[in-house]
């Protein structure tokens, strides 16, 4: 039987964090977790800053704050609800929208989907855990449909590359990528990021795929069969992200942010239990992000 884990419960998060201190108290753990060195010098000694949580080098007198440097970085609300909202996205299975949010914490809907574009950058993938055994790769299209125009031709759709590890009869594990179109060059730098060498992968029969066939000796090209049918575990999950896609209104040229939030949520299907304090510890340990940073 396999074991599903709990979320952290809003009674638990409540506990750990009741105000504004304890959340201040928790950031300053996560970001000198490994002792103390100032930015500017690498000095490793400090003295109390001017707030309370600051840390002031006592070489260069350099002061930096628990979110200074951080995804937290020059934050303009209650750093409480800051922590809501990254409770709510990690912990929710569909995600919330920046209305939603907005409505809940008493916030500006613009002040939510700007905090929520940081989270977003945090649940980016590590690289660092490539798909393995089983593999399968195919590529979808998202948005408005052109008018006698399908599939990968569509110019007014966004392409995506999707990558699945098949464990039993579900899908274990997925990453997807944002592509401008299904060239060989595209395709096989995800694949590269994506899926380890010796992985078993299976795709359809397109072009493209041939030439990796080198790098990745374990590839195999079949025929998608009528309606996909040989790839209905991968079309099933495709179909799945369109209509979370649908469900949250999102922002077409933001694309890529949300197959990361997809594919980190259902990566950690089986860890609910610690995906709060994972995408916590991202947000400390990710680079400063603005507005123009994430439209551009």
């Amino acid at each position: 039987m396999e074991v599903r884990y709990k979320s952290l419960s809003i009674f638990e998060f409540q506990q750990r964090f009741p105000d504004e201190r304890s959340c201040y108290i928790h950031l300053s753990k996560l970001k000198w977790s490994q002792g103390y060195q100032c930015k500017k010098c690498g000095h490793k000694n400090y003295c109390k800053g001017k707030k309370e949580f600051d840390r002031q080098c006592t070489s260069c007198k350099y002061s930096e704050s628990p979110t200074a440097g951080t995804l937290f970085h020059k934050l303009k609300f209650s750093v409480l609800k800051a922590f809501w909202i990254i409770y709510y996205l990690s912990t929710n299975k569909k995600g919330m929208a920046s209305t939603e949010l907005s409505r809940k914490l008493e916030l500006r809907q613009k002040t939510c989907w700007l905090f929520k574009q940081k989270v977003m950058q945090a649940m980016k993938s590590s690289g660092q855990h490539p798909l393995e055994d089983q593999v399968e790769v195919d590529e979808f299209v998202v948005g408005q449909q052109e008018e006698k125009v399908r599939g990968r031709k569509n110019k007014k759709k966004k392409l995506v590359v999707l990558a699945i590890e098949k464990k039993g009869k579900g899908v274990g594990r997925m990453y997807a990528k944002h592509i401008s179109r299904a060239s060989k060059k595209e395709l096989g730098s995800f694949m590269h990021q994506t899926i380890e060498k010796q992985a078993g992968i299976t795709t359809d029969g397109w072009p493209a795929y041939k030439g990796l066939k080198v790098d990745f000796p374990n590839l195999k090209q079949v025929k998608s069969g009528a309606k996909g049918k040989n790839f209905n575990m991968l079309h099933r999950t495709v179909m799945g992200f369109k209509l979370w896609l649908r469900g949250i209104h999102a922002h077409a040229e933001l694309l890529q942010g949300y197959l990361d939030e997809y594919c980190y949520r259902f990566n950690r299907s089986f860890m609910k239990e610690g995906i709060f304090d994972n995408l916590l510890n991202r947000m400390v340990s990710g680079q400063p992000c603005t507005y123009k940073m994430i439209i551009s």
